[in-house]
């Protein structure tokens, strides 16, 4: 079956870097949509980023943290990435992958958690 494992998470200061990772097993990475949401506590689950399938061509951000996070794939590793530059503290939540394939098919990683703070 189709898996995702997030990585990269842990506590950094504001101003600091991270770069979360997902990996896709059990199916071609290829042919998926990739996203990352995250959940704060309190908060429902928010679209950070999104990235094409096939050559990610196209990507979108929420207005958040655009010029700060770039999301990324390669996919001869399956693997989809987030970097997360300039961390402020309402960054602070559990990061997840998510990969979707047309409209009814979509899977979930256990999720990443970041805690931005000093």
């Amino acid at each position: 079956q189709v898996q995702l494992v997030e990585s990269g998470g842990g506590l950094v200061q504001p101003g600091g870097s991270l770069r979360l990772s997902c990996k896709l097993t059990g199916s071609l990475f290829s042919i998926y949509e990739m996203n990352w949401y995250r959940q704060a506590p309190g908060n429902q689950r928010e679209l950070v980023a999104f990235i094409s399938r096939l050559d990610g061509s196209k990507t979108n951000y929420a207005e958040s943290v655009k010029g700060r996070f770039t999301i990324s794939r390669d996919n001869d590793k399956s693997m989809l990435y987030l970097q997360m530059n300039s961390l402020k503290p309402e960054d602070t939540a559990v990061y997840y992958c998510n990969a979707q394939h047309g409209p009814t098919v979509q899977y979930w990683g256990q999720g990443t958690q970041v805690t931005v703070s000093s």
